[in-house]
Parts: C-alpha cells; sequence; structure tokens
C-alpha cells in the first residue's frame, strides 16, 4: 500500500498529543494523519457516558480539536456504533493503518479484539498501544502466577519495576491527511446540559484538556504536593491534585505524572493514590463483573433495603447528617466530591441506609466528572466490604465523628450546606444535639430548614451489623 495511505488515529479516553503513544506510532509511520473521536451511545453492553462525564468530554474534545488544528489537522468527530463507523472511515479515507491507545472495561476489550479482526481483513493494520496506565493488568502477577487481590503487595511490586518507560515527547511534525469526509460538529451532539443547565458551576472549578491538566499537576507539585500526606483527608483544605478527571479521559498520562512527582517530598502516598487507580483496573480487567456482582459472592444474598425515600434524602444532600449533605451538594454544584467525603457518603448509603451498593455506584456514575468504571465499581466494593481488600462490613463509619474529625471547624459542611453557616462548631456536625436558644440564634428550624437525621446513627449500625453477620 502507497506510502500515503493514511494513518488514522482514533482517540478515546486519552484526549491529549503529549505522551500519547498511539499518535506518537502512527506519526512514526511517517504516514499523512488522520483523526477521529466517535461518540457511541448504540452499542450494547457498556456503560454509557454520565450527564457529567458528558460536560467534560465537550470541552476535553473542543480543547484537542484545537490543539490538532493549530497543527494543520483536522479532528474528526462521528456519531454511532464505534465498530461500523471505524469501518466507513477507514474505507472513505483509504487508511493503511489505524492505531488506538487500549481500554480495559470489558466491553472494550471485547470490542477491540474483533475490530483488530475486521480491520486485518480490511487490510488495514491495527494497532494498539497503553497509553492509561503503568502496567499492563496482565503484566504485574503474584509470585504463584495470576492478579493480585490485595492492593498493597500489588503497588509494592508496581513500586519495584519503576518507571515503566519515559514520557512519549510529541513529534515537532507530522503529514496531515488531506480529506474531506465528512464530520458531525460537536455542537451537534448536545453534550452539555440546557433546560436546566445544571453544569454552570463546573467551569468556576475546572478548565477540560491537556493544557488545563498540565496546569493542574504544576500548580500541585509547586504548591501542595510536600503536605499531602497530612492534608489531604481535610476536604475544606484545597489539599488535593484534582487531577482524577484529567486522568479519567487521558488528558493526561500516569507516566507523565510519576516522572514528574517521583522522589518529591510528599510524594510516595500521593503516588498510592495512583497506585489504587492501577490496582483498580488490574481488578476490573480480571474481575470484569465488578461493575455488576459483589466481588465476595457471599453478598449475592445480602437482603438490601428498597428506600426511595430515603434513596432521595441522600442524592440530594438531605440526610440530616452535615458531613454527608455537605458531600452530596458539592458533587451536584461541581461535578467533583473530596475523596475522603466520598468514603463517608457511600459508607452512609451502604450501611446505614442498607441500599445496594450498586445504586450508589450508578449515582456517581452519572454526576461525577471523573467517573472510571474501574475506580468507581472497585471502590464501592470496597466500602461495602463486598470486593478485594475491602474495608471489612464491621467498619461502619460514624459520620458525626468523621465531620468532627475532618471538618472540626466545619468549614467544609458550612460552604456546602450555608444554612448551618451560623451554627457554633462544636453542634455543626449534630445539629440537633443544639439546644434550641443556639438554633434560633443561627436561624435554623430542624425539619424546615434543615432536616433531621433521616435515621439514628446508633439504630442503624445496630442493624448494619446484624444485617452483615447474617451472611
Amino acid at each position: 500500500m502507497s506510502n500515503e495511505a493514511p494513518a488514522l488515529v482514533w482517540f478515546r479516553q486519552d484526549l491529549r498529543l503529549t505522551d500519547n503513544p498511539a499518535l506518537a506510532a502512527a506519526a512514526a509511520s511517517g504516514r499523512p494523519l488522520a483523526f477521529i473521536y466517535v461518540l457511541d451511545d448504540e452499542s450494547p453492553a457498556q456503560w454509557r457516558i454520565g450527564g457529567a462525564g458528558r460536560w467534560w468530554l465537550h470541552h476535553s474534545l473542543s480543547a484537542l480539536s484545537d490543539a490538532i488544528t493549530k497543527r494543520g489537522g483536522r479532528l474528526l468527530f462521528r456519531r454511532g456504533n464505534a465498530g461500523k463507523v471505524l469501518e466507513q472511515v477507514v474505507k472513505e479515507i483509504g487508511a493503511a493503518e489505524i492505531h488506538w491507545n487500549r481500554l480495559y472495561e470489558p466491553y472494550a476489550v471485547k470490542r477491540d479484539t474483533a475490530l483488530k479482526a475486521l480491520f486485518s481483513k480490511l487490510g488495514c493494520a491495527a494497532h494498539s498501544h497503553n497509553g492509561a496506565l503503568l502496567f499492563e493488568p496482565w503484566e504485574v502477577e503474584t509470585a504463584a502466577g495470576g492478579p493480585f487481590k490485595v492492593f498493597t503487595p500489588f503497588w509494592r511490586a508496581c513500586r519495584a519495576r519503576g518507571l515503566p518507560r519515559t514520557p512519549v515527547k510529541l513529534a515537532s511534525t507530522w503529514r496531515t491527511a488531506q480529506s474531506e469526509v465528512q464530520s458531525d460538529a460537536l455542537q451537534s451532539w448536545a453534550l452539555l446540559p440546557v433546560r436546566p443547565n445544571w453544569a454552570a458551576g463546573f467551569k468556576t472549578r475546572w478548565t477540560p484538556g491537556e493544557t488545563g491538566a498540565k496546569r493542574a499537576l504544576s500548580a500541585f507539585v509547586r504548591s501542595r504536593i510536600e503536605k499531602y500526606a497530612n492534608d489531604r483527608d481535610l476536604p475544606a483544605k484545597d489539599a488535593t491534585s484534582h487531577l482524577s478527571p484529567h486522568l479519567h479521559w487521558g488528558e493526561i498520562s500516569p507516566v507523565q505524572i510519576y516522572s514528574v512527582v517521583d522522589g518529591l517530598a510528599g510524594a510516595e502516598k500521593f503516588l498510592s493514590e495512583i497506585g489504587w487507580r492501577e490496582f483498580s483496573h488490574h481488578l476490573l480487567f480480571h474481575f470484569p463483573t465488578l461493575p455488576e456482582a459483589p466481588w465476595r459472592s457471599s453478598f449475592e444474598k445480602f437482603g438490601w433495603r428498597k428506600d426511595e425515600n430515603a434513596f432521595r434524602a441522600w442524592s440530594s444532600g438531605q440526610t440530616g447528617y452535615p458531613i454527608v449533605d455537605a458531600g452530596m451538594r458539592e458533587l451536584w454544584a461541581t461535578g467533583y466530591m473530596h475523596n475522603r467525603v466520598r468514603m463517608i457518603t457511600a459508607s452512609f448509603l451502604i450501611k446505614h441506609l442498607l441500599i445496594d451498593w450498586r445504586r450508589g455506584q450508578d449515582w456517581f456514575w452519572d454526576t461525577l466528572v471523573d467517573a472510571d468504571l474501574a475506580n468507581n465499581s472497585a471502590s464501592w466494593q470496597w466500602v461495602a466490604g463486598s470486593g478485594a481488600d475491602a474495608s471489612p462490613y464491621f467498619r461502619i463509619f460514624n459520620p458525626i465523628v468523621q465531620g468532627e474529625r475532618y471538618d472540626p471547624n466545619g468549614d467544609y459542611v458550612r460552604r456546602w450546606a450555608p444554612e448551618l453557616r451560623d451554627l457554633p462548631a462544636k453542634y455543626i456536625h449534630a445539629p440537633w444535639t443544639a439546644p434550641e436558644q443556639i438554633l434560633a440564634d443561627a436561624k435554623i428550624a430542624l425539619g424546615v430548614s434543615y432536616p433531621r437525621p433521616v435515621v439514628d446513627h446508633a439504630e442503624a449500625r445496630a442493624r448494619a451489623l446484624a444485617a452483615f453477620q447474617a451472611l
């Protein structure tokens, strides 16, 4: 085939130009490059991108398209079944090669395997690359062989390997395929909410795209990483990296992050969080039912409660427990929730309300800008006690104690539950314990301006222990 036949780069969750192995390999072929992103809402057995994720995707694709345009290229936008769309585009442009970075969701693994066979029949060489993880899920094994099921030895094995490669530099120049094939207008996909625009506050918090990712990493390294281990559990502090959505959408790679932070003061704890992401993908690859079924089969018989009123109170931040409500409201307002508070809110849904962890997983999937199938399912199962290396079922977070420990002055609660802002710190995590006069002075009417607790902590704890012990 002529060397003028294009190499097609299929972007997925790798929306960046630097350290993009698929793009680098396509450029190294010497062929003119074509670029495509396919919005696939049609293929069965996949997890359709949630609402908050679609907001992020729109802005990230816009940034990627601009970056490609500045280098003389064009990002094609197509919508439909990915296999059918790509087959059509490969034929339209006469592509000799197609390159993509691997995904590890069960549906994606099956689809991509089938696509390699399809493109081979079409005479188009298909190449997949690792652009999302430090190590492939099949590369890190126990001494006996097989997947790790406990995080600490898994991450120890990863750390012993060191940085797997140096970040791939962006080619100084590339040739662009000249083609007039049809492309959708990104705006026509209607990824952004309009009526109502519930994402109005997102832009004050986030800058989607590769530039935003690099700035977030730079700011974290410059001002926060040294104190990360001490401050990361304090939701009122700006102490974390804010890199999770950039990582999920592939605007920055774990290799880039690792190469920058390894060896810095405070980096070890932060890198272990990158390790948990790796471990989650390791689990999902080896145990593909993780998002749908308990990893520990004994939990299949657990008697979850169906309580729509309780779920509605939880999802809307109206449980009467301020640290829980603040977290759920932060999630709705920003598409994000502090990690410590994620654990508190998840524990509350599962163990105080005895509502199936999958309902919480689904809510987070739709409302988080960093919703990641591996992270989301592994973390929810960890809290539930049904996952690998999970928190034991009898570990039931007391939301009052958690609030007092990690938000001692109530600053986080005051920000996201402003109706409680005038309550003294002594009572802010348990408003129902405040004397009537103090409540009146703070202009709080329990059950009116702020809800009473949907469940008593002691009673809920006893009920949860009884239910879990019944397994």
